[in-house]
């Protein structure tokens, strides 16, 4: 284990997260989705210039590549590795990709077997920002939006979250079952789900 490359790690998957969250905030707003009802009113309240926003995106941005930078000359991985999950993973999929370039970061090698892991956490991930599209799918509509949580309606919404929610616990139940009762840790969090 090493403190820099975890602080490191910390700094440019952060960073990268926040500036895809400013451009979220920006296009939404650019195209009309955001309102004075919206659950992100940056750009509606006018806490910041769209410009500004602009700005603080390619900042953040800016920011995750000397991240990558850093973490290039720090860590043990290859290079290509680290360039292929950093530009071609995390700056568009955060989910699965962020726990592979942690370990991939520390550990100086790729293992597939570390997916499986993120898997669940990805799915619980993916069941809060189901839960917001679900949340916002009238307005979004009107908007233009097109999101799954509009393409399956209420019900189907409902479903999708519930499955979303739900699965990483059966996923985990079954890795504990079969490998390693450490699988079941993350059971101590069912009753808050």
């Amino acid at each position: 284990f090493s403190a820099p490359i975890f602080l490191w790690t910390c700094l440019t998957a952060l960073s990268v997260h926040a500036a895809g969250n400013v451009v979220n905030t920006y296009v939404d707003f650019m195209r009309g989705v955001d309102s004075q009802r919206s659950d992100d009113r940056t750009l509606v309240d006018r806490l910041l210039t769209p410009e500004e926003l602009a700005h603080l995106g390619v900042l953040l941005y800016a920011l995750g590549c000397v991240g990558f930078v850093s973490l290039v000359l720090l860590s043990p991985a290859k290079m290509e590795h680290l360039a292929l999950v950093y530009f071609g993973g995390l700056s568009s999929s955060f989910l699965y990709v962020s726990v592979l370039f942690s370990f991939m970061a520390q550990a100086g090698y790729v293992d597939l077997g570390v997916l499986l892991y993120a898997m669940p956490l990805a799915l619980n991930t993916e069941a809060i920002l189901h839960c917001n599209n679900a949340r916002d799918r009238e307005s979004d509509a009107r908007a233009g939006a097109v999101t799954v949580a509009i393409l399956i309606g209420p019900t189907g919404s409902h479903v999708l979250y519930a499955l979303l929610l739900f699965v990483p616990y059966m996923v985990f139940t079954v890795l504990g079952v079969h490998f390693s009762l450490w699988w079941l840790l993350p059971l101590i969090t069912l009753p808050q789900a």
